[in-house]
């Protein structure tokens, strides 16, 4: 993952194409090796639903691709 402290354009395109399809709730995005996509607030059902979609259908190239794995912090699991 790049250091937080530097900028990540592609994150930043990842989070403006989630925002215009209308899965605005996350409040950033870093790309690296992996994907984090940062959420204010609770993660909720709706939200965990919402992150499965898209690690399977937008951020994965299923033909390539498998999801590894979703990893959600501690307290909210």
């Amino acid at each position: 993952m790049p250091k937080a402290e530097l900028l990540d354009p592609q994150g930043k395109a990842v989070a403006g194409a989630l925002a215009r399809i209308g899965k605005g709730q996350f409040s950033a995005v870093r790309v690296g090796k992996r994907f984090e996509l940062s959420v204010d607030g609770p993660i909720d059902d709706a939200t965990k639903a919402a992150v499965e979609e898209i690690a399977n259908e937008i951020l994965s190239n299923s033909v390539i691709e498998d999801v590894v794995g979703i990893h959600y912090p501690e307290g909210d699991a």
